[in-house]
């Protein structure tokens, strides 16, 4: 009777709960900025590792006294930017690792690239069902635009136009859609480095009554049902 063994030289424990990771600061990134990555897990004794999507080897390891590890980036540059999780393994069983957990994105604000413009159409104070336009202008091509509302998390949409502006349309208006937009742009060469937000942009809906508007925090965002997005171009 032959006797079959099998190794491996890392292998992940799918009864390790995935741990988290989070951005501090949130939000694009100025350059020279120091950026804070939080792993947290539901375990002690065990070494965080840092991963970059792209890289074969994971950024750092630590290993903390507790149930989470921050990894400090200082002075923040375009190289940094890109897609980060991170994995624990417990120390007892170095070989024995968790699954990633999901990713974060950290983006870097680029030098040198001219913010976009924002408009609403139609302007002024929109009726509920009615379809609003909001036009993004850049002054570069080969570029993906996203659409931001303020408070929201994540860019509501993205696209990416043959020329040097975009057009996000929200049919049939209500409440919901109410808020302060702006967009930005990213080049597709540097997927990571975005330009600074528009100057922001209101979109009021007739019969929200006083206080219906929303502040203005950073741009990010959920999705929206029934939000389409067209492209447009000019020469």
């Amino acid at each position: 009777l032959g006797l079959v063994l099998t190794a491996c030289l890392l292998c992940p424990d799918p009864s390790l709960s995935r741990p988290s990771i989070s951005l501090s600061p949130t939000g694009v990134t100025p350059p020279g900025a120091d950026v804070t990555i939080r792993c947290q897990g539901q375990r002690r004794d065990v070494r965080f590792f840092l991963h970059k999507a792209g890289d074969l080897n994971p950024q750092r390891h630590m290993d903390p006294a507790g149930d989470r590890a921050e990894f400090h980036l200082p002075t923040v540059g375009r190289q940094h930017g890109g897609n980060y999780s991170c994995s624990y393994r417990l120390q007892s069983q170095p070989f024995v690792s968790s699954q990633p957990s999901d990713p974060v994105e950290l983006v870097v604000a680029g030098e040198g690239l001219p913010r976009p413009s924002i408009s609403l159409s139609p302007t002024g104070i929109t009726a509920p069902g009615a379809n609003v336009t909001i036009r993004c202008e850049g002054q570069r091509q080969n570029v993906t635009f996203f659409l931001h509302k303020a408070g929201d998390l994540n860019p509501q949409r993205h696209m990416d136009p043959a020329g040097d502006g975009a057009e996000f349309h929200i049919p049939t208006v209500g409440r919901q859609h109410r808020g302060n937009y702006s967009c930005s742009y990213r080049p597709r060469s540097e997927p990571f480095v975005s330009s600074e937000p528009s100057d922001p942009v209101q979109l009021v809906v007739a019969g929200e009554g006083p206080g219906s508007t929303s502040p203005l925090p950073a741009p990010h965002p959920p999705s929206w049902g029934g939000l389409r997005a067209s492209l447009g171009c000019r020469n």
